[in-house]
């Protein structure tokens, strides 16, 4: 029970470091009993486990990450992940080379899409600076 409780609160260190306090906090004050073990979930192995691990750097673990949510159409979670740059350290040309790759490996029509969703994305950043 101790290494649960320890990789929930290293995975909240991460999400929180990631995504930004005002997200996390959303997103608790957002839980309900029904969706909190989903939380607890992501929290503990998304964040806790993968995330937190030395081998990447945060910002390689963006690039792959938006890659894999860029091929799969994940268009909502790709936008936050574009926006968690900012605290990642993946650049506006980190991500046009990885639409690049989804282009190729996963096709264009998610490519296109994706183009679509950083601009979008990267549009609304700027007006909120």
């Amino acid at each position: 029970m101790a290494e649960s409780k320890n990789r929930h609160a290293e995975g909240m260190a991460t999400r929180r470091r990631v995504l930004g306090d005002a997200h996390v906090d959303r997103a608790e004050a957002a839980k309900t009993d029904f969706d909190a073990p989903f939380q607890e979930l992501i929290t503990e192995a998304a964040w806790g486990h993968v995330w937190s691990r030395a081998t990447w750097s945060l910002r390689e673990r963006s690039i792959v990450t938006l890659a894999l949510l860029c091929a799969q159409g994940h268009w909502e979670e790709v936008a936050m992940h574009i926006r968690a740059t900012a605290n990642t350290g993946a650049t506006k040309e980190d991500i046009q080379e990885l639409i690049l790759h989804v282009a190729i490996y996963a096709g264009v029509p998610a490519a296109n899409h994706a183009i679509k969703v950083a601009k979008q994305t990267f549009a609304e950043m700027e007006d909120t600076e």
